[in-house]
């Protein structure tokens, strides 16, 4: 395997616009989120960003950055278009997309992403999960779900179906981060597709792939990391990176 890591990213988020370069203590979010892609190792890393303004961000700080269609549909597409602009000749055989607003993403997520996809030949793609911490996520619309026949070790599970309803029964109910890792010609399958009505009528592009007919698999993970969808979890992002200072003077 082969794997590149690449990073969508655009200004106009509805609920924080300017999202990517919210600062957190001094350091643009965007940029925390290349750090963290660096620091797990996988791969070559690259911000696939909808405004100048993202990739003059990354390359002051020394990052890669390719400039993409403002108009782009998703962050599925971006990823290709950045693709296609970096490795025209198709060396890389693995893409790891990460999301721009999880500044504290472990590198041990990056990594078990990727390695889902060396371990088992049948996985067209991969991604993360972790168990519920509150009985009340469960029913929460805004927290995508798993449902997983997982493998014997209880580490992963071939996802079956993700939904925003509520689920049942006594068993962990898995809670969904949108960590993907792809396969090249699953991700060229993949954005080639329009949207299918499983994908339409829950609001998650990764049913898409299932209706496909696609595979796949998701890691657990022990810790969700903190993702910043509004101006609240900005503050709490905040608020960790400085204890985060203070603990690793």
């Amino acid at each position: 395997m082969n794997p590149i890591v690449l990073i969508p990213a655009r200004m106009a988020a509805t609920r924080l616009p300017g999202k990517p370069l919210a600062d957190i203590e001094g350091v643009p979010m965007i940029v925390r989120v290349l750090r963290q892609a660096q620091a797990a190792g996988v791969g070559p890393v690259a911000i696939a960003a909808g405004d100048a303004a993202i990739v003059e961000a990354v390359r002051a700080a020394g990052g890669e950055a390719v400039l993409t269609d403002p108009d782009l549909p998703s962050g599925s597409d971006r990823i290709i278009a950045a693709l296609n602009a970096l490795d025209p000749q198709g060396r890389h055989d693995v893409v790891i997309n990460l999301q721009g607003d999880i500044p504290f993403l472990a590198p041990s997520v990056v990594e078990a992403t990727a390695r889902l996809l060396a371990d088992r030949p049948d996985c067209d793609l991969s991604t993360v999960m972790v168990a519920e911490s509150d009985p009340a996520e469960r029913s929460n619309p805004d927290i995508p779900k798993v449902v997983a026949a997982m493998a014997p070790d209880g580490r992963s599970g071939r996802a079956l179906y993700f939904t925003r309803s509520v689920l049942y029964g006594d068993a962990p109910v898995w809670l969904h981060h949108g960590v993907y890792g792809y396969r090249r010609e699953a991700l060229e399958r993949f954005t080639q597709s329009p949207p299918s009505p499983l994908e339409l009528r829950e609001r998650l592009e990764q049913l898409r792939a299932l209706e496909m007919g696609m595979t796949i698999w998701a890691a657990v993970i022990d810790e969700a990391p903190i993702s910043v969808d509004n101006p609240a979890d900005l503050e709490r992002a905040r608020q960790y990176a400085r204890q985060y200072a203070r603990m690793n003077p």
